[in-house]
């Protein structure tokens, strides 16, 4: 286990400069001037030396390698720079956001984890049947629905329609102060929309598992011992039949950070989402980068605990294969 995280951990070096080398690269190829967003309509009027010190007082002045590297340099010391769009460190912007954002996907990929096993199990115990075309349908269904389409609908139905829960936001309208009850509520739209939008491949993942599961040698010598159908069916087929699942969940990651962006503009959910959509529009290099190397960093932690999860069920995998 401890060679397979310091690969990873050496990999995850080179992948990291590439990644935000690459950012750099297309913020400077972009049409857009940092200069002239962060000035705003004071830009307009602005004398060009004015400009040229509000250019090297941002740092865009220097060609694109040396501002990519001391932004690097000073990110190795704890100094991500300062936001140009909302004027404040970058430490500070990920900081306030960065917790609801984990908030709302750790909650979102649980359910869709839970919610897509039971399904998925419940689909693959008479392929066929009435269950598993139901399931199944929906699944597909759902698999070709965007999350913003769904967070609408969503919107519409239990918030304007029937008025059950809040449309978006962190608090009531009323309320100056957060609190756990209202937090819970408020999230639940946006955490349903995204767990829902996860669930398809989880369903089809855990019924193709354990419906193969069921047909193999060891599940069916269960049954001819005479074990209960529940006993077989958790006991053994859902265990065999989850290693696939524990691999889709490293792969769902980068979908999962994606839909997390969507959801929170469709409900204001007060996570990164907004400063993702600044920064790329107003390339602020120092916050686009820094947010782009978090995501990044998310998805290779993904990948690292789907293979070290698949390494503890399946002790023939092994960790320094």
């Amino acid at each position: 286990m401890a060679r397979l995280v310091a690969r990873r951990a050496l990999f995850a070096v080179p992948v990291l400069l590439v990644v935000t080398f690459g950012v750099f690269a297309i913020a400077a190829a972009s049409p857009f001037d940092p200069v002239k967003a962060y000035a705003g309509t004071a830009g307009l009027t602005a004398s060009q030396d004015n400009l040229d010190q509000l250019r090297a007082n941002l740092g865009v002045d220097k060609p694109l390698v040396g501002q990519w590297w001391d932004w690097l340099t000073s990110a190795l010391t704890g100094d991500l720079g300062n936001s140009s769009t909302l004027r404040q460190p970058v430490a500070d912007v990920i900081g306030e956001r960065v917790g609801w954002s984990v908030l709302l996907a750790a909650t979102a990929f649980l359910v869709a984890i839970v919610l897509g096993t039971g399904l998925g199990v419940l689909a693959a115990r008479r392929p066929g049947g009435w269950l598993d075309r139901a399931v199944t349908s929906l699944a597909y269904t759902l698999e070709a629905a965007p999350p913003f389409w769904l967070g609408l609908l969503a919107v519409w139905l239990f918030a304007l329609k029937l008025g059950a829960l809040p449309s978006g936001g962190l608090t009531d309208t009323a309320s100056s102060t957060v609190t756990a009850g209202q937090v819970a509520s408020h999230l639940v739209l946006p955490a349903g929309v995204l767990a829902i939008s996860q669930l398809p491949w989880f369903v089809l993942y855990v019924r193709q598992g354990v419906g193969d599961a069921l047909g193999d040698d060891p599940v069916r010598g269960a049954r001819a011992r005479g074990l209960a159908e529940r006993t077989v069916l958790l006991g053994h087929a859902l265990r065999s039949g989850m290693l696939p699942v524990l691999t889709l969940i490293g792969s769902r990651v980068p979908e999962l950070i994606t839909g997390a962006l969507l959801v929170e503009t469709v409900f204001s959910w007060p996570g990164i989402a907004a400063a993702t959509v600044q920064a790329a529009t107003a390339v602020d290099f120092p916050l686009l980068a820094a947010l782009t190397a978090l995501a990044t960093v998310a998805v290779l932690l993904g990948n690292l605990v789907a293979d070290l999860l698949y390494g503890l069920a399946d002790p023939r995998v092994g960790f320094d294969g």
